[in-house]
């Protein structure tokens, strides 16, 4: 029996797109015949408490020696010294899903820690899978990473049944993302607040919880433009009721300032929407050229011209949208990532 441990931070059932890669790889693996034993290491990361870490220390102590591990990077980033001690009785695998240095809202000292922190880790693993080349290459060129120790397993896509799609009276633009500083919420609607002139409305679907500064931070600048008739915000939201929002709306819109690999940009190619995102970390790997309109992150003056282009033209607008759907036939599925994640695991044996 092909057995490994799966070490995350936290539920599976976290609403992003690092724990819904984690629970779907999981589940694949299952169907192609690994036992994966799923532990919990605690939440809190990457700041744990005290109590946490060593938490986690136990847990992970605990583990037969010789079981393959694989260890999700918004844990192991902060954990070099733990990392160290299951080196010595475990092929360790790390699962980067982006380099916690590069989440937005840091101070330069925090930034600073956190790459020398996770670069110490990843010295300690045999292997990284990373979701996206662009990730591959920063792994490599800013954490000493080996290239042949890096596998690029990306997100799978799940087939989407499309049918008629009418355009709404009012354009309708649908954003995806937890509320956090990285994923630019306050640019986009800034941005929006530009186009007061044509009609639109916005739906942003997210976690509000895990930020709630960012959260209240969001609603207040809702509030001083004056879009609170135009933009809801609806927290987190059941998976199918999420693939009705993107059944309705006519266009996807992420100003992120930066992605590992962005699986709402993917799920929303797969829907066929246009979208309009930024140039930041592997959104360009993720929407090829001619499938969205890209800008550079925190341009709000750009975002705004892509956004009022898609939203005035209507033949803009399904040109995009056809592009999408031809971009999303290109995707891997779930069961393409999880054989790229396994031959991963057979290497250590």
């Amino acid at each position: 029996m092909k057995r490994v441990v799966f070490a995350v931070p936290g539920s599976l059932d976290t609403p992003t797109g690092g724990y819904a890669y984690d629970r779907r790889i999981i589940a694949e693996l299952r169907h192609l015949g690994w036992e994966v034993d799923y532990l919990d290491i605690g939440e809190g990361f990457p700041a744990p408490d005290e109590a946490t870490r060593a938490a986690a220390r136990a847990l992970l102590a605990a583990i037969p020696a010789g079981r393959p591990i694989v260890l999700d990077g918004l844990a192991l980033g902060v954990l070099p010294d733990i990392a160290a001690e299951l080196a010595s009785r475990h092929p360790l695998v790390a699962l980067v899903h982006h380099p916690l240095a590069l989440e937005s809202g840091l101070t330069t000292e925090r930034a600073d820690a956190l790459r020398r922190s996770e670069r110490a880790a990843l010295a300690e693993v045999r292997e990284v899978v990373v979701t996206s080349p662009a990730t591959a290459k920063l792994v490599a060129s800013d954490y000493g990473v080996p290239a042949e120790r890096i596998t690029v397993a990306r997100p799978g896509n799940d087939p989407v049944p499309l049918s008629a799609r009418e355009p709404n009276d009012i354009p309708h633009l649908l954003s995806v993302g937890s509320v956090v500083p990285r994923k630019g919420f306050d640019i986009l609607v800034s941005a929006l607040a530009m186009l007061a002139d044509i009609p639109w409305r916005l739906t942003i679907v997210g976690d509000l919880t895990r930020d709630p500064s960012e959260a209240a931070k969001l609603q207040d600048l809702i509030s001083r433009h004056r879009l609170t008739g135009h933009i809801e915000t609806t927290g987190a939201v059941a998976h199918s009721h999420l693939a009705t929002l993107y059944g309705k709306a006519d266009l996807f819109v992420l100003a992120s300032r930066f992605e590992g690999y962005g699986m709402a940009y993917a799920e929303a190619l797969s829907h066929g929407l246009p979208v309009i995102g930024t140039t930041a970390g592997a959104i360009p790997d993720t929407i090829p050229q001619g499938a969205g309109l890209l800008v550079a992150p925190d341009d709000i003056a750009a975002l705004a011209a892509a956004l009022r282009r898609v939203i005035v033209d209507t033949d803009e607008r399904r040109r995009l949208s056809a592009a999408a759907l031809a971009a999303a036939r290109t995707l891997p599925t779930w069961q393409d990532s999880a054989a790229i994640f396994a031959a991963t695991l057979e290497r250590l044996a």
